[in-house]
């Protein structure tokens, strides 16, 4: 018997959340704010969906669904997040896909998992506000990339002098830029200072070589401080560093790759620190150079990121810092 009368699948995006009743089979399309979670609550009421006996499933976007879990929380709504990668590989083959599709399918996932479906607890709010930093920085940080290149750009194609308007103004952005960079990454510090546990997670898993401060900040902001994610695998899947087989029978057979599904921005923070660690991490060294004398650099790269991954979790799961073996080995 499942422990709840209604289950709602939402599929969420930055502005707008998709959210289907499965036992109704009907759809309502809202705003991922506060005006459209009153025309949720006028929806429900019109079909009497009573959300105390609800329960709302929704994919992990890794953000873009915080406002409705806030809003789920201070109404008291049962809820819990899935990754996008365990909803499509529990259906099968499907055809078509949009929103409204989306949020159906996963209603259907939530109600055939709803034995092991448990209830997500309450979100720790300096996690919020440490995304929202990183969002910023992200901005600050491809927008001095953005004034960057255009001096340079400028700098070759007109031969311009430092009087030129434009590269002033271009270099005064720059540096306001770092200014507020500086300050945003300072906040940031003072954040984690503030959460014992959190604080040391970071400490943790900051003392790996290639995990430099932004890597370590973001795994601790994206996995929730090691609460999101059930094992350092499925973190590794949402990031977009596990690769799948692509084949069926003998008529298909191509070759490993990784899902679309991944999180681009981790993925690629993660790459820097993959490079860095194959420079500096001494056993990581050692592992790259001989898997490379068998698979192409890309692919290297790739086991690094997952070797990354793997030693986060470990580290966290024991407390215990990292030590480098081969330090101090002649």
């Amino acid at each position: 018997m499942k422990k709840w009368n209604f289950t709602l699948g939402v599929d969420v995006s930055k502005l707008t959340l998709d959210i289907h009743c499965r036992e109704l089979n009907i759809h309502i399309r809202i705003l991922n704010g506060s005006q459209g979670f009153k025309l949720f609550q006028s929806w429900c009421k019109e079909y009497k969906i009573d959300l105390r006996s609800s329960f709302v499933a929704m994919e992990y976007t890794g953000g873009y669904e915080y406002k409705f879990i806030q809003y789920c929380e201070s109404k008291k709504i049962k809820y819990t997040r899935i990754p996008g990668l365990a909803i499509k590989n529990s259906l099968g083959i499907v055809r078509g896909k949009n929103d409204k599709v989306d949020a159906g399918r996963i209603a259907q996932y939530a109600d055939e998992k709803h034995v092991i479906m448990k209830a997500a607890g309450p979100i720790n709010p300096t996690i919020i506000e440490l995304r929202q930093l990183l969002s910023f920085r992200k901005r600050l940080v491809r927008e001095s990339a953005g004034y960057k290149a255009s001096l340079k750009e400028r700098g070759v194609m007109y031969k311009t002098s430092k009087t030129d308007l434009l590269t002033k103004i271009m270099e005064k952005k720059i540096k306001e830029n770092d200014l507020m960079l500086k300050k945003v990454e300072d906040q940031m510090q003072q954040l984690i200072q503030t959460d014992e546990s959190m604080l040391l997670n970071y400490k943790i898993i900051s003392s790996i070589k290639g995990i430099g401060n932004v890597n370590a900040l973001m795994t601790i902001a994206f996995t929730e401080n090691f609460t999101s994610f059930k094992n350092a695998r499925s973190y590794a899947v949402y990031a977009g560093v596990v690769p799948f087989d692509h084949s069926s029978g003998t008529s298909i057979k191509k070759k490993k790759r990784v899902s679309h599904l991944a999180n681009k921005e981790l993925k690629q923070e993660l790459n820097q620190a993959a490079k860095a660690a194959i420079t500096w991490n001494n056993d990581i060294k050692l592992y790259a150079e001989r898997k490379l004398q068998e698979k192409p650099y890309r692919v290297v790269l790739n086991n690094v990121k997952f070797k990354l991954i793997l030693r986060m979790f470990s580290l966290v799961a024991r407390g215990e810092f990292y030590v480098d073996k081969l330090e101090n080995v002649a």
